[in-house]
């Protein structure tokens, strides 16, 4: 890597390489030749596995696992200090100086295994024009997919699997042309989270689509623990406005399908959660607020929401501002299990690697995402 130069493509053979690696160049493809051998492990003492801050960048085609912050991170964040575990949404982190750094345009994962990584698997934070698909991420001690902090992102995360993560993706101060699609997100504590939260820089989150996702089973007892002790929550939806939810099929989950709830002082605002199949056995909507601010929640099967019934502003789409009836309640779902530790999740079964990976061309991430069309994204059959 340190001696590829912008357009090279880095073609990796099977080996388990305990080291670091970092992309600064622009336009590098870093490709292994065998998705499940070509392993970048962090032996739990090394920060990240992969970083990357040249634009145009590609990682492809390997795995990652085993680090104290994350697997592969996306970002335009060049000091080294900043890219650790308190860089974008850790304990300790403070909102970017988004001037001083501005996003990485370009960049993509392609067939990346993500686990046991201690905060994200793949992370894409104060990037832009990108896409995240055909992936998987398992015990992440946060999130299996996060994408962070960018306005506009013109961003798509499609069909990626999560699974025995705290939360299987997560979307924080990401806004405009972020496409979250054809994703299976099951057995995590909580299946997907869209937030605003003032620990990043571009709150509020606004303006993204969910369209044909599986959502299902977020019970998991064998993953590590949410950190706001959520369990048994499909979609939470904190603070996010004028987001669009719509031919995803939600089930399993044994707290709610949705939770809407204001956060930070930044309320939900304008979402719509429409044409969805929501198939709980219990709840399919808890409104975790007083008053509904141009939410709406149609369509949806029925399932039983809280507070119920909803305020008629709150059933037709697009929502009128109103207020509620009385704030909603998350049921109990029984003891919740003691989370498990990442380094104790067990490795995930070999998955589907790209075909041909030692003589496909090489494709850098250049004026991606392209046409998204949400039409080809259909609600996903049920489950056999």
């Amino acid at each position: 890597m340190d001696s590829a130069r912008s357009g090279d493509t880095v073609l990796v053979s099977p080996g388990v390489y305990r080291e670091s690696v970092a992309i600064g160049t622009a336009r590098i493809v870093l490709r292994g030749t065998d998705r499940s051998k070509v392993v970048i492990d962090g032996q739990f003492k090394r920060t990240n596995g992969i970083t990357v801050t040249g634009p145009g960048s590609v990682v492809e085609n390997l795995t990652v696992r085993n680090h104290l912050a994350n697997g592969l991170l996306f970002t335009g964040v060049t000091d080294k200090a900043l890219q650790g575990a308190g860089a974008g949404g850790g304990a300790n982190y403070n909102p970017l100086d988004t001037a001083k750094f501005p996003a990485l345009r370009g960049f993509r994962a392609s067939y990346v295994t993500a686990y046991d990584n201690a905060l994200y698997g793949i992370y894409a934070f104060d990037a832009r024009d990108g896409v995240i698909e055909n992936s998987y991420g398992s015990g992440q001690a946060d999130s299996g997919i996060y994408v962070g902090q960018c306005n506009p992102c013109n961003t798509v995360v499609r069909n990626n699997v999560t699974e025995h993560n705290a939360v299987g993706i997560e979307v924080t101060n990401a806004s405009k042309d972020v496409y979250v699609l054809g994703n299976t997100v099951r057995r995590n504590r909580v299946g997907l989270t869209v937030l605003s939260n003032d620990l990043e820089a571009l709150g509020p989150q606004h303006d993204a689509a969910f369209v044909g996702n599986t959502i299902s089973d977020n019970n998991d007892d064998h993953s590590p623990e949410q950190a706001d002790g959520g369990f048994g929550i499909g979609v939470g939806i904190g603070g996010g406005m004028h987001n669009r939810f719509e031919r995803n099929r939600v089930e399993g989950n044994s707290a709610s399908g949705f939770v809407l709830q204001d956060v930070q002082g930044y309320p939900a605002v304008g979402n719509e959660i429409e044409g969805n199949d929501v198939d709980n056995g219990g709840l399919g909507l808890v409104v975790l607020a007083d008053r509904t601010e141009g939410n709406c929640y149609s369509g949806n099967g029925h399932a039983p929401t809280s507070p119920r019934p909803l305020p008629r502003a709150l059933t037709v789409c697009p929502g009128r501002n109103a207020a509620m009836p009385t704030s909603g309640r998350l049921p109990a779902v029984g003891t919740i299990p003691p989370g498990m530790s990442f380094r104790d999740i067990p490795p995930p079964p070999a998955q589907p690697g790209m075909s041909d990976a030692a003589r496909a061309p090489a494709r850098p991430a250049l004026r991606l995402p392209g046409r998204v069309d949400l039409a080809a994204y259909r609600l996903p059959e049920p489950r056999r």
